[in-house]
Formats: C-alpha cells, sequence, structure tokens
C-alpha cells in the first residue's frame, strides 16, 4: 500500500489537476463557456434516454441524440414520438432538459448560487450576459431571480389551466399532459405527448389560447418582464425602448401573418370564420415565437404560406426569452439601417431614437452569419437527403436554426449523416447563431501578428 507521503503526492496532484481544470475553464470565453455547457447538458440528456427503462421501444443512439440536442435547445423537432416511444422516466428526462434549455442552462445554476450567497461570480455574471443578450444596465443577479420566479408562475398558471381541458377531451393521463405541454409550451420547445402535436385540437379555443398565451410570454423574453414590474414600482419612470420594440414588432408581425394566413391559405378556407380564425392565428403564433406546434398539417400548406412562415421563422422570437431565431430586435436594426441608407440620413434611428453602432454591427453579423450557415447547410442536406424537395429541405434548415421544431415530414426520414447536420443547426439555434460563430471563431491575432504586416511582392 503506499506510504502517507506517498498519499499527500497523490492529493497534492489531484489538487493541480483541479486547479489547472478550473483556470482553463475560466479562461474560456462567456461564448465558449455556453457551447461547453450546452453541450454537456446534451451529452447527460442523451446518456439518459440511451438507458433500457427510458425507452418504450428500442431507439438508436443517433435518435435518443437528436432528441436530447431538440430537447435542450427547446426546438421540437422529433425522429421518434417522444409520447409512444419513451417511457415515463423518458418523457421526464425530456422535460427537465427542455426546462433547463429553456431557462437557460447558467440560469440555473447562478440561481442555486444566489439562494446561498446573493452573489454572482464574474464568469457567472459574463456568461448570463452573454447567454441572454443582457444589457449593461440590468444586473445579471437580480434578473435571474425575475426569470425562475416568472417561469414558474407561468408555468403552473398554464398547466391547471390545460387540466381541465385536457380531461374533458378525455386526454390519457392529463395531470402529466397538463404540466408536460405547459413547461413545452413556455419554452418555445414544441415538444408533444400526441403524435399529431395539436392538431385534435384545432377547434379548442380554450388550448389555443393557454398554449398561445405562454409561447408568446416565454417568446417575448424576460426583459419585457423586468422592465414592465421595474415601471409598475415606480424603481423606472417608463418602459424601455427595447421592450417597445419587442412588443410592438411582436404584435405586427402576429396581426399580419395571421391576416395573410386568413385570406390566403386554401386548407383554411372551408373552415368556419371562427376555426378558420383561430387556426390561421396559431399557426402564426407557432412560427413566430418558435414554438413549433401545429393545428393544421404542414406539408398540406400552399407554397406562398410556406414563404410566409419562412420569414417568421428566421425572425423568431425576442431576445432574453425562450425562443430562437434572429430575434426581433435585430431585425428592427436592420430594418433602420435600411430606411435611414434610403433616406440619406448620416445616423441609423429606428422609432426616433438611434440606434448604437454596436448594435448595429451584432445584428448585421448575425444576419450575414445566419444566411451563410444556412446556405451551408441547406447544400448539405441536399446532398445527404437526395429525394427530399426543395422547399422541404430549407423549411427544415429554418426550422432547426430557429429552433421552431415545425417540419414538412423530412425529420423522420433523415439518413444518420443529416440527421447530424440537422443536431449542429439546432445547437447553434440555441446558443444564438452569432455567439455561434463566436464559440468557434479562431483565437484573434496579437498585437505582434498585427505588426507583422509585410506583404513581398
Amino acid at each position: 500500500m503506499p506510504d502517507e507521503d506517498g498519499f499527500s503526492g497523490w492529493s497534492r496532484d489531484m489538487r493541480r489537476t483541479q486547479a489547472s481544470a478550473r483556470f482553463a475553464i475560466l479562461r474560456l470565453s462567456p461564448a465558449k463557456l455556453l457551447l461547453l455547457g450546452y453541450g454537456s447538458y446534451i451529452i447527460i440528456g442523451w446518456i439518459l434516454l440511451s438507458f433500457p427503462f427510458a425507452q418504450a421501444i428500442d431507439i438508436s443512439a443517433i435518435d435518443n441524440l437528436f432528441i436530447a440536442t431538440s430537447a435542450v435547445s427547446t426546438t421540437g423537432l422529433v425522429t421518434v414520438d417522444p409520447g409512444s416511444s419513451y417511457t415515463f422516466f423518458g418523457q421526464l428526462v425530456i422535460l427537465l432538459l427542455i426546462q433547463i434549455g429553456g431557462l437557460g442552462y447558467m440560469t440555473l445554476g447562478s440561481f442555486l448560487v444566489l439562494s446561498v450567497s446573493n452573489e454572482l461570480g464574474r464568469l457567472r455574471k459574463k456568461a448570463t450576459q452573454r447567454a441572454f443578450n443582457l444589457p449593461d444596465s440590468i444586473k445579471p443577479g437580480q434578473f435571474v431571480k425575475s426569470v425562475v420566479l416568472f417561469t414558474l408562475i407561468c408555468e403552473t398558471v398554464g398547466a391547471v389551466a390545460l387540466y381541465p381541458m385536457f380531461v374533458s377531451a378525455g386526454v390519457e393521463n392529463p395531470v402529466w399532459s397538463a404540466i408536460f405541454h405547459s413547461i413545452s409550451a413556455f419554452c418555445t420547445a414544441g415538444f408533444s405527448l400526441n403524435s399529431t402535436s395539436f392538431e385534435a385540437f384545432s377547434g379548442d379555443v380554450g388550448v389555443n389560447l393557454v398554449i398561445s398565451a405562454l409561447s408568446i410570454l416565454g417568446a417575448m423574453g424576460f426583459l419585457i418582464v423586468l422592465d414592465v414590474s421595474r415601471t409598475l414600482t415606480g424603481k423606472a419612470s417608463h418602459l424601455g425602448f427595447t421592450t417597445k420594440i419587442i412588443v410592438r414588432m411582436t404584435l405586427l408581425f402576429l396581426l399580419i401573418g395571421t391576416a395573410l394566413f386568413f385570406v390566403i391559405e386554401p386548407s383554411v378556407q372551408p373552415l368556419d370564420p371562427t376555426d378558420r380564425l383561430l387556426a390561421s392565428f396559431f399557426q402564426v403564433m407557432t412560427a413566430s415565437t418558435t414554438v413549433g406546434f401545429n393545428t393544421l398539417p404542414i406539408s398540406g400548406l400552399s407554397a406562398s404560406i410556406l414563404l410566409l412562415l419562412f420569414f417568421l421563422m428566421i425572425i423568431g422570437a425576442s431576445p432574453a426569452g425562450t425562443g430562437g431565431g434572429l430575434k426581433t430586435t435585430s431585425f428592427a436594426a436592420l430594418v433602420g439601417l435600411v430606411r435611414s441608407t434610403l433616406k440619406g440620413r448620416d445616423r441609423i434611428r429606428f422609432f426616433k431614437r438611434q440606434i448604437p453602432l454596436g448594435q448595429l454591427q451584432n445584428a448585421t453579423a448575425s444576419f450575414a452569419y445566419y444566411f451563410c450557415l444556412a446556405a451551408m447547410a441547406a447544400f448539405l442536406l441536399f446532398l445527404t437527403e437526395p429525394d427530399a424537395a426543395f422547399e422541404v429541405v430549407l423549411f427544415e434548415v429554418f426550422s432547426a436554426m430557429g429552433t421552431v421544431g415545425l417540419s414538412m415530414g423530412l425529420t423522420g426520414e433523415l439518413s444518420e449523416l443529416g440527421k447530424l447536420l440537422v443536431i449542429i443547426l439546432m445547437t447553434a439555434g440555441r446558443i444564438g447563431i452569432l455567439t455561434f460563430g463566436i464559440a468557434l471563431a479562431s483565437q484573434d491575432e496579437s498585437r505582434l501578428e498585427e505588426e507583422d504586416n509585410e506583404l513581398v511582392l
């Protein structure tokens, strides 16, 4: 057996190893830390879903990885039916992954830290600000507490509201179904225990409105909640510029999108006006908030409406929320840039407010990187899925990158390489397209390298 000195030496080596690992993590940028964190939860979820007692049927390793990634990224694309393919344990794992992904993995850890010490470390503050795109004026600690409280309240109220509706509809295990769908809706995950999502509830006003309310609250973002609460308590005299943009853009997309869907889409024309309006609103809402539920078969929609859904999925939800996409605020910044350029202004304005250069750079970079990644992904999917139609592949790409979860039927038919590609897209969409690019980018040149700029011709 080793002597006391041997144990002391082993202990010192362990402490050095732990210190080195801690130092290496501290040196990571917030973007790389987010990618590492979400990747870790995906792997843990993959392992748990791979246990035989988590599966009601035999599920392949790649499908379990796909489901774990889709849950953590709150996307909702599925290669197997969660309701019939997994046991209660497997469904519980999926729901926990959705909750972690919706809140943000740093939020839960930070909340536990705050419960003990009332103070966040510098690394957690930076990572939380990066994860939610928080402005410098918002304290991460205060924000985290508000996020967790608001989430629990909304999900509890949603589950209580859904339960009697599911009971009257004869849903199997209505308590579990109400809890699952409430969390899935608020986190804009789009996972459903129903094999056809909410197609069976297309005319149910109550279910449609509760799911829509949860999805919109989650997608609009926690910044609005904090801003409204500060205004109501007198800590702020008026709503912030970001809140006004988010509310106006969200309502604008919902109103215009619903009107276009109601008038143009042939599949809803035979319905009576109330059901037609309800179906139009729900499908526009589900694309705009990136929740991914559906009450109509997506593969049967007309080309013009598919193009509308493309646009809504690309723009997506709002910053500091549970949804994906480029974000409504980034779109507003780009609109301000185009309008100001066309009018010959030397300053970029939107709603009569000047937009800072840094925010314009982020919006423009996100837009450019988004479409570069989308083009590359679509090209590769055309190679791996040669039999799929052009619009079907594009829909899958935009749905995965926007963490929407709607599909025209391609997800279940993907090859293994296609599944891996969509897994990457869902991960990129969850941490943010620009953040994903920053996390993968190599380290910038040092000052000495920049000074070495002699080019021999």
